[in-house]
């Protein structure tokens, strides 16, 4: 299991537009590192070491689920995204952007890639000056100082300036949302999904007791006469968790990550009974529906019906191995019915077919990011 871990960067850059630079290196650590805590206001220097352009220099907080070298390789994945192209000299020059990690958390760290602390911070008035306006009373885990006194005994002569430039902090998804609901056919992977998104914010999650329910491997033998006693024991279940839970997790403000809403159960019921039973279900789910928490976000992981038959299969559930291709289909078209006909849901489809989220980190990242920068349509 991952562990959340503070980080401090620092970014720097002497090459184009300074502060455009600095806020797409701000925006991508946001969606490849993780959730931002706190920026340092942007500060002028000369170039050090070298004869270059005068840079612009911040210190960024930072939490990140991510290892040390996980950390490095991401760093390195941005900086070249952003048009770094570092020499083999090992002489500096000037760069469009450089990041550097400071510290995590109290950690020392000495690897191929990787020195924690930044074996040269002590010594750069430049680093320290933007890192004491965020992080006075953080130690310097070799030192032992904080940085507000690593910064007064420091011998640096560099001249480092306050701007006026204005650099903007992006949300990360527990500001942005208090309660996201994700939703998907049989093997789409929303149960897996939002255990990571939880893991990594640290977030309440609401999972279906699924594998609590008497009747579901009845109704996968025999879908006519067990289809009403799962649909009612389902929306009962649904209902009673969600109304507890999420009123329960509301008091504490967190974000709340949910495999399921309380929509499953209308979906999956339109396909599965006879009219006369889902008038009366209908009835019985509208009554309840009043009464349920709507989620800020409500997500729909589509997997095409051939992924989702591989997914099944590979997860090696019994009651599941009967599924056929055509049930799966009528399960994606009463979700995409539904999604079209409710207008007051903040809906957002995300297409996993071609993804494995699970073991390739861009793919999560990418998913991660349509998230953060989804916006409702008004």
């Amino acid at each position: 299991m991952h562990t959340n871990k503070t980080i401090y960067l620092s970014v720097g850059t002497n090459q184009g537009d300074l502060n455009k630079n600095l806020q797409k290196a701000i925006d991508a650590i946001a969606i490849y590192i993780g959730s931002i805590v706190k920026i340092s206001s942007v500060y002028l220097s000369k170039s050090s070491g070298f004869k270059g352009n005068d840079f612009h220099n911040i210190c960024i907080t930072a939490v990140t689920f991510l290892d040390p070298e996980e950390l490095w390789f991401q760093i390195s994945k941005i900086e070249k995204s952003l048009g770094r192209i570092k020499n083999t000299s090992g002489n500096y020059e000037n760069r469009i952007i450089d990041i550097d990690v400071l510290l995590i958390d109290n950690e020392i760290i000495t690897s191929k890639n990787l020195q924690v602390p930044h074996p040269k911070m002590l010594d750069r008035k430049f680093v320290l000056i933007p890192l004491k306006e965020i992080a006075p009373q953080v130690k310097h885990p070799i030192s032992k100082n904080t940085i507000e006194i690593a910064l007064q005994v420091c011998n640096d002569k560099l001249e480092v300036e306050k701007t006026t430039s204005k650099l903007t902090k992006p949300l990360s998804l527990d500001e942005k949302y208090n309660y996201i609901a994700i939703e998907g056919n049989i093997g789409a992977g929303k149960t897996t999904l939002s255990n990571m998104i939880g893991a990594e914010y640290n977030a309440r999650l609401v999972l279906e007791r699924f594998t609590d329910n008497p009747f579901l491997p009845k109704f996968y033998k025999d879908k006519d006469r067990f289809a009403f006693q799962l649909e009612m024991s389902f929306l009962a279940d649904r209902y009673q968790q969600l109304s507890d839970d999420i009123a329960q997790f509301d008091l504490f403000k967190n974000l709340i990550v949910s495999d399921y809403y309380i929509f499953k159960s209308l979906i999956f019921s339109q396909i599965t009974l006879q009219k006369d039973e889902y008038n009366l279900y209908r009835r019985m789910f509208d009554v309840m529906y009043k009464e349920i928490t709507k989620p800020d976000l409500y997500i729909y992981l589509y997997q095409n019906t051939d992924r989702l038959l591989e997914n099944i299969k590979q997860r090696g559930r019994a009651y599941e191995k009967n599924i056929k291709a055509d049930y799966l289909d009528k399960i994606h078209k009463g979700y995409f019915n539904f999604i079209k006909t409710e207008q007051n849901l903040n809906t957002l489809i995300i297409d996993v077919s071609d993804m494995d989220f699970v073991k390739n980190k861009q793919n999560y990242y990418s998913i991660l990011n349509k998230i953060k920068t989804h916006k409702k349509l008004l």
